[in-house]
């Protein structure tokens, strides 16, 4: 049976928000010495006062990697998995993640395993089909094709691409925050392909998103080097809000055109895992219901954001 491959290899971390503080807390339960990249003196604080080992430094500028590097192991496991800022738009999209997977390359060529943390979102289907890492992914959007460069100047060195479904856990979940806020809509599209009971919603507990990551970055040299990381129960929106009237008692949210403004775009279609779950990945929470019912956190942690 083959080891995992650098499965006790350091990780260094660059951009270690929502996704990035879980990664390192697994990694570190499984004995991976640590590092987060930090854009401001004031987040690496945060960490490390939660224990995770963190220093600044800035993605786009050279000389500030550099010095990271100077004091990190060459032979290191490196995770891209920064994020543009809510408010990020074209600009920001190309700095940290062409930029900053450019910069990362360069300053450290001796990565034992480079990864960049994608978005599903670069599918751009819209009749409600399944996708897999063999599918078209030609975004209409210039965020999608900006995700698309990156992920091609990752594989272009070797590295890995994980794609990431819509993200949630505690204190993060945009899906129940807007249905008990009365601010959801659904997406029912008239024309063809028309979409009745609203659009498909991919989804992934940001443990298993965590979890996928680590799992990727110490298999055994795959065949593949792009991954879908999604649950494995798409759902429809009304389903969804059908569910969730009963539970909470609120009425069924209204019907409305698709949000043509969504920063990635609006999509229409279900992200398949089963190239991950191949390799012996298993999500903990199969669906969204499953992680509302089984992760205590989750729940009271989106209604005490409700005024």
């Amino acid at each position: 049976m083959m080891e995992p491959v650098a499965s006790r290899l350091p990780l260094l971390i660059a951009g270690c928000g929502y996704i990035g503080k879980e990664l390192a807390r697994q990694a570190m339960s499984a004995g991976h010495p640590v590092l987060g990249l930090c854009q401001s003196a004031s987040s690496a604080s945060t960490l490390a006062q939660q224990g995770i080992p963190a220093c600044t430094a800035d993605l786009v500028d050279p000389a500030s990697l550099a010095a990271v590097a100077a004091g990190w192991p060459r032979e290191t496991l490196l995770v891209h998995c920064a994020a543009s800022g809510r408010g990020g738009g074209v600009d920001a999209y190309r700095r940290v993640y062409y930029q900053g997977m450019t910069e990362l390359r360069a300053a450290f060529p001796d990565a034992a395993r480079l990864l960049f943390t994608s978005s599903t979102s670069v599918y751009p289907q819209i009749d409600g089909s399944w996708v897999s890492e063999a599918s078209p992914a030609l975004p209409d959007r210039e965020t999608g094709r900006i995700l698309r460069a990156t992920e091609e100047e990752t594989l272009a060195a070797g590295g890995f691409v994980v794609r990431l479904a819509g993200i949630y856990g505690p204190g993060r979940s945009v899906l129940l925050k807007n249905f008990l806020m009365g601010e959801s809509i659904i997406d029912v599209r008239l024309e063809e392909p028309r979409t009745p009971d609203g659009r498909w919603v991919n989804q992934i507990h940001r443990r298993d998103a965590a979890g996928a990551l680590l799992h990727v970055l110490t298999l055994p040299e795959p065949a593949a080097r792009i991954f879908n990381a999604s649950d494995s129960t798409p759902m429809l929106q009304r389903r969804i809000y059908e569910e969730l009237s009963g539970r909470f008692s609120r009425p069924l949210p209204p019907e409305g055109g698709p949000d043509a403004s969504r920063k990635r775009g609006w999509t229409h279609k279900r992200v398949s895992n089963s190239r991950l779950c191949g390799t012996g990945w298993q999500p903990e929470f199969p669906s969204w219901f499953d992680a509302l019912d089984g992760d205590a956190a989750l729940v009271p942690s989106i209604l005490e954001q409700i005024p």
